[in-house]
């Protein structure tokens, strides 16, 4: 699901909003989630799961295409864990689609 195709959803359950509301409303929650994980906080929605930063210490990795080795430099990257109920809800539907 696109960003645009969330907003329409939103927008279509719940006709009381103007779609213009509904885009600012997930505008501000995603940059609210980005500008916490800038910070080095961890972002817990209930239910759905966590949003945190993990360091990556720096690494020699190697070039698939011509198999040289190649300095990977130290990062920061975001990472999530869903929640005990997402995980849950998404294997009941792949159990109902079997």
């Amino acid at each position: 699901m696109t960003r645009s195709e969330l907003i329409a959803e939103l927008a279509a359950a719940r006709p009381h909003l103007p779609i213009r509301e509904v885009e600012r409303i997930v505008q501000v929650i995603f940059a609210e989630i980005s500008d916490a994980l800038m910070r080095g906080d961890r972002v817990e929605l209930r239910g759905f799961g966590a949003f945190t930063v993990k360091k990556r210490e720096a690494r020699t990795g190697r070039n698939p295409r011509t198999g040289e080795t190649v300095s990977v430099d130290e990062k920061v990257v975001p990472f999530f864990k869903a929640g005990k109920e997402l995980r849950e809800r998404v294997n009941q539907s792949h159990e109902k689609a079997d």
